[in-house]
């Protein structure tokens, strides 16, 4: 792993743009912009709060049938970790107005060429009374 370190600030801080582009059209309901970061392959993979999308084709057909996020989403914790010039994780939590409970997302992201594309996804709402901690 020493010739491939973990969290480059270079590869760190493109992620981090990515990440907050993808974020910005989340919460404009941008459904272009936000099937553009997905990788546009039968393989990508997104399960969603109340749907499972396996490749670009259905991830595409969810996102326009599920309701967009509220726009005062608010994001915590996030964690980005990168590992080499061309793979990263970014693990987040959120809080919105419109519910009580913690949402979670997971994306994992992979450089094609110039651009960095989320090949598979995960986001699920919890009860974060029920969650236990482990430090």
């Amino acid at each position: 792993m020493d010739s491939e370190p973990v969290n480059r600030p270079e590869v760190m801080a493109e992620v981090q743009l990515a990440f907050d582009r993808y974020e910005a059209a989340l919460l404009e309901n941008d459904a272009a912009t936000l099937d553009s970061f997905f990788w546009q392959d039968s393989r990508t993979l997104r399960y969603g709060i109340a749907e499972h999308g396996l490749g670009i084709d259905a991830i595409r057909r969810s996102r326009a049938r599920i309701a967009p996020v509220h726009p005062a989403r608010q994001l915590q914790g996030t964690l980005i970790t990168t590992f080499g010039n061309d793979s990263a994780s970014v693990c987040t939590e959120f809080t919105a107005p419109d519910t009580p409970l913690l949402g979670r997302q997971t994306q994992t992201w992979i450089r094609f060429g110039m651009d960095w594309k989320i090949v598979a996804a995960h986001v699920s709402l919890v009860d974060p009374t029920s969650l236990s901690l482990y430090l």
